[in-house]
């Protein structure tokens, strides 16, 4: 398997047609997923990608496939996309989606996190998910090579995992081959309109006219939202993870302990990270919704820290356009793929922490560290459904970094909303409008 940072060619090149029937701007797992659904359905879909396919943070997360610890309304979405991914591989013919069920589990040291798993188990328990509380006595039986001071702990064994890296990239061969239209190095501009609906895109290639369009681009979203005349708060957060080289299969479920996180990796290696740490780079954004993260940041403040200005080119920035018009160079074209260095402090924190939690792996090196950007709401679940101003634009962003386990399913749903068919879920949770028509903000687990 290559490593994250190597430079990928374009690999999807298209020609870019006249017309169809809906535009999906972003090729990272929401986006991807969504033109193969719409395009299983039979409707004319392009997908845009501004880099490469899967080249941002869907190919940079740690890989698990969870449903343990969801919120209660992403809960139901998940375990559809579970079923889901067990079936891609077969259904595609793409060996690169293969998911692999290894479990899930989270271990406890302190009685406020053991309540916290407690409450969230009772949840579980009506949505008649696998998960179980495991005893003091099952964590060490199970776990005798894992040090720390268990209290208890939480497993589900449906879980399971698959490679980012590959996957979003096998996810657009497969819609391609239903007939998607897929183009990297093609970035949508903003949306061309006429009498207040949507008859158009108009991308650095050309114009293409539709009458619909989903907005699944990531940590670019809100930039290209406010560009288009709507409002979609998120922030942007900085989080790094690190693989091992081949190492002993000792260790075979997801794994997250107070400090550290690990799952098993198809190479033989191991991703990891300290699961505790992620940085926001202040930006025009952060003052502009301040007000509405504040209750996010309380109870997150010691796992986000503030960095001073975004770097260049930077999704929002300092220094960048707010307002682009269609015959400008957008600022997704300035930056292809957004490539952010990975944090020395957690690239330490691993090494340290490594050793110290699975000491079975202590002389096992870091072959690689990198970093993605997680485009994050105030309450940390998705932004989903149709834009609460502009008709015919549909939202399906915020994943707030747990989108890769979701994203299939999230895709499913999209392409359901926007062919009139029938989500089969309660969306009201996740719809645009929610930050701006006096719904009380309460932050998801993140």
């Amino acid at each position: 398997m290559p490593p994250i940072t190597e430079a990928k060619p374009v690999t999807f090149s298209d020609p870019l047609p006249d017309t169809v029937d809906v535009v999906v701007i972003g090729a990272g797992v929401a986006g991807t997923a969504t033109a193969y659904f719409l395009a299983k359905y039979g409707v004319k879909v392009l997908l845009c990608e501004k880099g490469r396919v899967g080249g941002e943070q869907s190919s940079r997360n740690w890989g698990w496939v969870r449903q343990q610890g969801r919120d209660w309304a992403e809960l139901p979405i998940m375990m559809e996309s579970n079923r889901i991914w067990r079936g891609l591989a077969e259904e595609t013919g793409e060996a690169d989606l293969t998911f692999t069920q290894s479990g899930c589990v989270y271990l406890a040291e302190d009685e406020a996190m053991l309540k916290k798993y407690e409450d969230w188990h009772d949840m579980a328990k009506r949505h008649q998910l696998d998960t179980k509380m495991l005893s003091r006595d099952e964590v060490y039986a199970r776990f005798p090579n894992i040090s720390g001071k268990w209290i208890a702990g939480m497993v589900t064994e449906t879980d399971g995992r698959a490679e980012p890296f590959v996957a979003v990239p096998a996810l657009a061969r497969a819609a391609r081959a239903a007939g998607a239209v897929v183009i990297e190095e093609c970035a949508v501009r903003t949306l061309d309109r006429q009498a207040g609906r949507i008859t158009g895109v108009i991308t650095e290639k050309g114009h293409v006219q539709c009458n619909q369009v989903v907005l699944a681009s990531g940590a670019w979203s809100s930039s290209f939202a406010a560009n288009a005349g709507t409002n979609l708060p998120q922030l942007i957060v900085r989080s790094t993870v690190a693989r091992t080289e081949p190492a002993p299969p000792h260790f075979s479920n997801n794994l997250s302990v107070p400090g550290m996180a690990l799952r098993r990796r198809e190479d033989g290696g191991y991703t990891v990270t300290s699961s505790d740490f992620a940085e926001h780079f202040l930006s025009p954004a952060s003052f502009k919704y301040f007000f509405k993260f504040l209750k996010l940041l309380k109870v997150s403040a010691k796992d986000v820290h503030i960095k001073p200005g975004a770097p260049k080119d930077y999704p929002g920035a300092w220094g960048t356009p707010r307002r682009w018009s269609a015959e400008e160079i957008s600022p997704f074209e300035r930056m292809r793929v957004l490539h952010p260095a990975p944090s020395p402090l957690v690239v330490q924190r691993i090494r340290e922490r490594l050793p110290m939690r699975f000491p079975e792996l202590k002389d096992v090196n870091l072959a690689e560290a990198w970093a993605g950007m997680i485009d994050v709401t105030p309450d940390a679940v998705p932004t989903l459904g149709e834009d609460h101003q502009i008709k015919g634009l549909f939202i399906a962003t915020g994943l707030s970094g747990h989108g890769f386990g979701i994203g299939p399913a999230i895709g499913r749903i999209t392409a359901d909303i926007v062919s009139g068919r029938d989500p089969g879920f309660d969306l009201s949770r996740f719809r645009a409008e929610r930050f701006f028509d006096g719904s009380e903000i309460t932050p998801g687990p993140y």
